[in-house]
């Protein structure tokens, strides 16, 4: 059977139990098992005499066996092996007397017992490991790793040639010294499961390097029967081969499974990255992962794939890069319906939003897509930078979207441009009484408004928002000057469509039949934009808001809907260090907003232990007194109600540990009846993995009831809002909650991104120690947007020193954002942060971490960038070209950084 990196693990394999345990690991093909790398490697076994022997340590040695008997056992239906074997030679070479030990096996099967009974022979020599004890007085070792030395002379000293045959047996090491030096090597460490042990994986991994080399060989049959002349059967049913890596060579470039596997597994990285960098060859580097010979071997092997790893992910970054050039976008080159936009402001722009107003300027008149993600601080103003660049679209004669993750969002967002519309000439929102009666919900009265809105004397700028030019130059993006000023003429007053998954049927059917007409427009979307049924055959921009919430599937959906491919621009407000962003969106332009519009007061940020119910107390005076004053405060529980079982917990009653602030024996009753109800429903301190229980989570519903029945907040009016709300409730509770008849909002992270409210000053976030840090900042950036003094309050139930605790005084002691996503990516990892598509084990990268390899990933995209320069098509680099593809194909969400 010839093996490749394809090959199935089921084809080799013949216990199925094994193959499932390995599949559940992600384990499928000879190629994942050699790619899933131990996380560490266990330290050497000394050698020491049986007399040297400290019991519970584990040690190794040689000896001969003096005798051996299998017992039946009865009562257990099994069978016991004792062997009794004296290391005189082996301790007479360190000057030591020699002594005897007793070898123990156990076992339910007949085939393992005899398979042992005939390499344990009396006579035999063998080289032992594993960990003494003491029974009955004797030195014990309870199933210790064992190999067979063959009798007699053998190769020379140092030499190793696979397994050595000798009568019908085969043995595992030709001499006792090489013996010792194998089982005496370190040893990988994986990650296993209840269902496979980490010895069992890494037996499996060595029997594939044996087959992928060709000396070790497949078990067609059944590995209990066929094994015992040729394999090792494990207890468990899987097979190893007997000798399963060279034992002593120096270098493993002269032995035959190195040789083997080197034919088998050609090298990715070219020949002068490889050696520039001092690195191993690739099938040498999965032998010393998998089989080191020392540490060293192993540190110096993982590195050379951590090397591949960020080679082949740069390359595919850079080649993707380039290949959008090849793709044709219309050219938007209006921008006078832009630049009165931002004239009519009524605040000036910050310096970095108008240098990246002006780059992306560029970019949208170019006739291949722009690509530019826009990363900004919590309110620096990317909402601005997005309508600049839609306006630039719509006046050139085409449409663009603006995809946010979430109904209220995206119906903000409709509200806010439309009134930046507005304002364009002059008209304030409301100052038409046809305004006043518009639905959000109704495209075509946004169209009359903007027609009415126009100056009497423009009758052709109103004639063509109802007919707009359509000539074949503006749709393939060959316009000349003419045509531009006709174009920003026609779109003189844009309409703003608002399309979301809650509209009602005959308003969603209005707002799609617009878009599909190809009219130059603005539409604000949510996840409907992705639907087969949205349509928009002139769409030259999208624009991905909080762009980690959405699939690459979904995204891909916009830009494969028309022939001519629209510009991109993703926003994200999610921290991420320039590091990070160079790695995971290195396909992309990056501009980064870092400067705050004016008047922006910092936020104040306190961690409150949720059990010190004098600042609890504290707090809450705080936040009544801001109300008092006409502001608005925002509270945060990470659950809905006790039926959420999104964290497993049931009872979300409390230990809600307020205080008792004044004399209200009602408020006591309350507090001691919660925390009583708690304590009878907590679970024990230790779930079934032995790690300590968290207590349950607040939730909306409680806190919500427990908060109102408070003297601080007496004759204020409290709202609740959550992702179960329907449309009309969410748009009638945010509505209320702006103009104040509600100033106290209890919700969940609904509120998380692109909510806006001026008028909110305070933020009380429960169960804060829960949150990633990212997370928290964004939470924290919905206050102190009116210019007004603001402040956070995180509430936690963190154990002093804790790991939990350590983020939360991140999040107190620094408002930038890029030291915050620092910090998360070195408490949390890269996956976490920038969303689970880019964990290392959904993006395709094993070993890569962000935070560690800086280096590493700057010097392979440096190289990488030098290659593909002389060689576009990698047509010189076979095996690059073709990880390149496979890397690809399996992980576009990497790429497009989704």
């Amino acid at each position: 059977m010839s093996i490749t990196l394809n090959t199935t693990m089921s084809s080799i394999m013949t216990n199925k139990r094994r193959v499932g345990a390995l599949k559940s690991l992600g384990v499928v093909t000879v190629g994942d098992a050699l790619t899933y790398y131990p996380f560490r490697v266990a330290d050497p076994v000394p050698l020491r005499a049986l007399r040297e022997a400290r019991i519970g340590e584990r040690m190794a040695f040689s000896a001969s066996v003096r005798g051996m008997r299998v017992v039946p056992m009865n009562v257990r239906r099994g069978y016991r092996l004792e062997a009794v074997v004296d290391d005189g030679d082996f301790a007479v070479s360190r000057h030591i007397a020699g002594a005897a030990a007793r070898l123990v096996f156990f076992s339910y099967k007949k085939q393992y017992v005899d398979w042992l009974s005939m390499r344990l022979r009396s006579g035999a020599i063998v080289v032992i490991a594993g960990e003494p004890s003491e029974f009955n007085g004797q030195l014990q070792f309870t199933h210790p790793e064992i190999m067979t030395v063959a009798p007699g002379s053998g190769p020379a000293d140092g030499e190793y040639s696979g397994v050595v045959q000798m009568s019908a047996l085969k043995y595992d090491a030709d001499t006792v010294e090489a013996g010792l030096r194998r089982i005496s090597r370190p040893r990988p460490v994986y990650h296993a499961s209840s269902r496979i042990s980490s010895e069992h994986i890494h037996e499996s991994i060595v029997q594939c390097i044996e087959l992928l080399a060709g000396t070790g060989q497949d078990l067609p049959g059944d590995a209990a029967t066929e094994a015992p002349q040729t394999m090792k059967p494990m207890e468990d049913g899987g097979i190893s081969g007997a000798g399963t890596a060279p034992a002593d060579a120096e270098s493993r470039s002269g032995n035959a499974v190195a040789v083997g596997l080197a034919r088998a597994i050609p090298d990715v990285l070219p020949e002068s990255v490889r050696e520039s960098n001092h690195l191993l060859h690739r099938a040498e580097a999965f032998l010393a992962i998998h089989d080191p010979l020392n540490t060293a071997d192993f540190k110096r092997a993982i590195g050379t794939m951590r090397y591949e790893e960020a080679f082949v992910s740069q390359t595919a970054l850079l080649q993707s890069r380039s290949n959008v050039r090849k793709d044709a976008a219309l050219p938007c080159a209006g921008v006078a319906l832009r630049d009165r936009f931002i004239e009519s402001l009524p605040f000036p722009l910050t310096g970095g939003q108008r240098e990246i107003i002006d780059d992306i300027g560029v970019d949208m008149a170019r006739e291949y897509p722009m690509q530019r993600l826009l990363q900004g601080e919590v309110g620096s103003g990317k909402t601005v930078v997005a309508v600049a660049a839609m306006l630039q679209a719509a006046g050139s004669g085409h449409q663009a979207v603006l995809v946010a993750p979430t109904q209220v969002l995206a119906e903000q967002h409709h509200a806010t441009i439309s009134a930046m519309l507005c304002a364009i000439d002059g008209v304030e929102t409301g100052d038409d009484p046809s305004r006043d009666a518009l639905s959000p919900n109704d495209p075509a009265d946004l169209i009359k408004a903007a027609e009415s809105a126009a100056d009497d004397g423009d009758a052709k700028g109103r004639t063509a928002v109802k007919h707009p030019v359509k000539h074949s130059g503006a749709r393939s993006g060959k316009q000349d000057g003419a045509a531009h000023a006709q174009s920003d003429a026609n779109t003189r007053h844009v309409p703003v469509i608002l399309l979301t998954g809650g509209m009602k049927l005959a308003a969603r059917r209005r707002a799609l039949a617009l878009a599909a007409s190809g009219d130059p427009c603005i539409i604000v979307a949510t996840h409907a934009a992705f639907s087969k049924t949205f349509q928009a055959p002139n769409l030259a921009l999208v624009v991905i808001d909080e762009q980690h919430r959405f699939g690459v599937e979904q995204r891909e959906s916009l830009r494969t809907k028309n022939d001519v491919v629209p510009h991109l621009l993703v926003m994200t407000a999610t921290p991420i260090p320039r590091t990070a962003a160079m790695t995971w969106f290195g396909d992309l332009d990056i501009s980064w907003l870092t400067e705050l519009p004016g008047g922006r007061k910092p936020i104040r940020t306190f961690v409150v232990p949720e059990n010190d119910g004098r600042m609890m107390g504290s707090m809450f005076a705080h936040i009544r007194g801001r109300i008092d004053a006409g502001e608005r405060a925002y509270v945060v529980c990470p659950r809905i109600d006790a039926d959420d079982e999104s964290d497993g917990d049931d009872d979300t009653s409390g230990a809600l540990q307020i205080g008792v602030y004044d004399d209200s024996d009602a408020y006591r009753r309350e507090s001691a009846a919660a925390a009583a109800n708690t304590a009878a429903s907590a679970p024990s301190q230790e779930d079934g993995d032995g790690a300590p229980s968290r207590p349950p989570l607040h939730s909306v519903a409680e806190i919500e009831r427990r908060l109102s029945s408070l003297p601080q907040f007496r004759g204020v009016r409290f709202a609740t809002l959550t992702g179960r709300d329907d449309d009309a409730t969410k748009q009638q509770v945010m509505a209320d909650f702006a103009d104040g008849a509600t100033p106290v909002l209890v919700a969940t992270t609904v509120i998380e991104v692109g909510v806006d409210v001026p008028q909110a000053s305070c933020i009380v976030i429960f169960d804060a120690d829960r949150y990633g840090l990212s997370q928290l900042h964004q939470l924290r950036g919905r206050v102190g947007r009116g210019g007004t003094d603001s402040w956070a309050f995180l509430i936690s139930r963190a154990e002093d020193g804790g790991p939990a605790q350590q983020r939360l005084q991140v999040i107190q002691g620094t408002l930038d954002g890029a030291q915050i996503a620092q910090a998360d990516l070195e408490f949390r990892g890269a996956g976490d942060v920038l969303g689970d598509a880019q964990s290392g084990g959904k993006s395709g990268l094993k070993l890569l971490r962000v935070v560690k390899d800086v280096k590493i990933i700057a010097d392979a995209r440096e190289r990488a960038g030098r290659l593909l320069a002389d060689d576009p098509d990698l047509s010189g680099e076979v095996e690059l070209a073709g990880a390149v593809l496979d890397f690809t194909r399996g992980n576009e969400t990497f790429l497009t950084s989704s």
